[in-house]
């Protein structure tokens, strides 16, 4: 499902530039478009977004909040999230949302900033909210007029007033950003940029393209953030299946370490000096793995969950005639400091042919003693898992939604676990808020978190 060879996009975009999806610059609505303020969720009733669905018994849908115009146009997905405090922040297409969580089961629209580009995947850092452009733009703010499409990187927009966030500058990255890690230092933040590339006939994304470019944040001046280093972390690449470039990477800045995924390897980093990661060990798995996607450290930094984005994210790759080590997790644990293969995990449901279904995003759940995610699979829903047991990985909870009506790219995009619920951004459906009941899990309704953004690890 790839396009030519610049993963652009890659790689649910691979599939919707064949739809016409990952749409250019649209109508701007403005920097903030304050929410209505009686506009919150309640439980799903019939008739509503919880028709049709199947589910675990531990495992309850508290609230549904349907996208919201100017975000609710069939190009409009929904992308990632990212929390802090009693706020959780949802990337779209269109740009992103901020919703009140302060009680999970009513969650409240604070705001919407229109800021079109395909991805827009978001993290926050203090009074600092992060958006990564996968799409070449006429210029680097929201609302760039028509013209020659010569930036893309990351866009940086001040949070401290939740009503009306502010744009406050960007970043010019080589072909854009894909994702994006947040590696705090202090009074400086950090940022590990992943995008797929070179394209050779880009204004945007010349060769050669390195792996990572990491972007310096001071945050007393966010505006004069810039890219301090490029670093190629394994220039030999004899065994990748692509030429550059890196998905995601999730740094744990405590251990010194991070997990990249860049798309035909797995690369386990020593990030004791964060501008000048080294290589500790490079992973090939070209039996199973056709896409290497993203990666989870467990708690004790002892073991890493790499996933497999076969087919980009929109086929159904989650049938009989898939092997259940394809498109997938693979778990490795960390063995004298090598990254060893212990096991695999993939929904134990078979999805339709209508369907896109794979392993996407997903977060630890933290309950002490244990090893246990929780991940969305697009249209196969949301997966609560444990791998406590590395060879013998096990469901323990889901939720899936039927298959999109008409088809189409549809589903769980990202689903993460924070204080207590699963938030799930839903593509088409909106922000989904879980709770699951279950006495494996019920020792993470202790820990409280501050923040959460999934790519940046910090132990519990």
């Amino acid at each position: 499902m790839l396009i030519a060879a610049t993963l652009r996009g890659a790689l649910l975009c691979t599939v919707l530039l064949l739809t016409s999806a990952c749409a250019a610059d649209g109508p701007v609505v403005g920097d903030a478009t304050p929410a209505n303020p009686s506009r919150e969720s309640s439980a799903p009733s019939p008739g509503g977004a919880s028709d049709g669905v199947i589910k675990s018994d531990n495992v309850t849908l508290v609230a549904n909040v349907p996208r919201a115009a100017p975000f609710n146009g069939d190009d409009d997905f929904n992308t990632d999230l990212a929390f802090q405090g009693d706020y959780a922040y949802v990337g779209n297409f269109g740009g992103f949302s901020v919703f009140d969580i302060g009680d999970p089961a009513k969650p409240k629209l604070v705001s919407q900033v229109a800021c079109p580009a395909q991805q827009n995947d978001v993290t926050v850092y203090r009074d600092l909210l992060i958006l990564s452009v996968d799409e070449p733009q006429s210029g680097e703010r929201c609302g760039s007029s028509p013209g020659t499409r010569s930036w893309e990187g990351l866009r940086l927009f001040d949070i401290s007033d939740k009503a009306s966030p502010r744009y406050v500058g960007a970043v010019a990255t080589d072909c854009g950003s894909h994702t994006h890690t947040m590696v705090p230092d202090g009074d400086t933040l950090y940022v590990y940029v992943s995008s797929p590339g070179p394209e050779p006939e880009s204004l945007t994304c010349p060769a050669p393209h390195e792996l990572i470019q990491v972007v310096e944040i001071p945050m007393d001046e966010p505006a004069s953030a810039r890219v301090v280093a490029k670093p190629d972390i394994f220039p030999e690449r004899r065994h990748s299946t692509f030429a550059a470039g890196c998905h995601d990477i999730t740094a744990y800045p405590e251990k010194k370490l991070a997990a990249a995924a860049c798309f035909g390897d797995g690369v386990l980093l020593d990030i004791s000096d964060p501008v000048k990661p080294k290589v500790l060990q490079q992973l090939t798995d070209t039996e199973n793995f056709s896409i290497w996607h993203s990666a989870t450290f467990n708690n004790d930094g002892t073991k890493v969950v790499f996933s497999d984005e076969l087919g980009g994210g929109g086929q159904a790759t989650c049938d009989r005639n898939t092997p259940a080590t394809k498109g997938a997790n693979a778990v490795y644990d960390l063995v004298n400091g090598k990254l060893e293969r212990r096991g695999y995990y993939k929904i134990p449901r078979e999805q339709q042919e209508t369907e896109n279904c794979v392993a996407h995003n997903g977060s630890l759940i933290p309950v002490p003693g244990k090893d246990v995610m929780v991940q969305a699979w697009y249209q196969g829903g949301v997966s609560i898992w444990d791998f406590t047991d590395s060879a013998n990985p096990r469901e323990i909870g889901f939720f899936d939604r039927p298959p999109y009506p008409g088809g189409g790219i549809a589903g769980s995009w990202s689903a993460y676990y924070y204080n207590g619920y699963v938030y799930s951004s839903d593509i088409k459906a909106g922000l989904d808020v879980l709770r699951i009941d279950d006495p494996l899990i019920d020792p993470a309704k202790q820990v409280t978190m501050d923040d959460f953004n999934v790519q940046t690890q910090k132990s519990y």
